[in-house]
């Protein structure tokens, strides 16, 4: 594979480069991220009335949400050559799996040009790594596991994993 066969590198001169979403037609354009924390009894036995943990440091799933919206809303001015979105809507949700751990989600909504899909990934990392953040006093045996896409909708062709 060639450098002019890679979507963010300009053909003529092999520098790296926006993709040029000029031309395309505006649409909805939907995706979905997940990640797993894995965050041990111990602490999820703190889970108040199982819903939110409470740390010397607030309330960790209401501030993981917040955090992870305003990552997802940050993304290009993390990531390289992504595209600066004006979305739609971003959710992010914090549940319990079993004793052990939390499943993050976060969906992203833009009716535009490109994808949503690294919206949707920053927004479920900076809300996970808040998590961790926020609970690193009680253990550092935390792991974030299983980052991935589920879903994206709009565009060239539509994903479900």
């Amino acid at each position: 594979m060639s450098d002019t066969d890679f979507s963010h590198v300009d053909k003529k001169t092999g520098l790296p480069a926006m993709v040029d979403v000029g031309d395309k037609a505006v649409s909805l354009r939907v995706a979905t991220a997940s990640c797993r924390v894995v965050l041990g009894k111990e602490i999820m036995q703190r889970l108040s009335g199982g819903t939110d943990l409470m740390t010397k440091k607030g309330p960790v799933f209401q501030t993981a949400i917040i955090a992870g919206t305003m990552g997802a809303k940050k993304t290009s001015d993390l990531i390289p050559l992504c595209h600066p979105l004006g979305m739609d809507d971003c959710k992010i949700t914090v549940d319990p799996q079993g004793d052990t751990a939390v499943i993050v989600r976060c969906t992203t909504k833009v009716t535009g040009k490109t994808g949503v899909e690294m919206e949707a990934l920053t927004g479920v990392s900076v809300a996970a790594l808040t998590i961790y953040d926020m609970c690193k006093g009680m253990s550092h045996d935390i792991r974030i596991q299983d980052l991935q896409l589920e879903e994206k909708k709009g565009g060239k062709r539509d994903f479900k994993r």
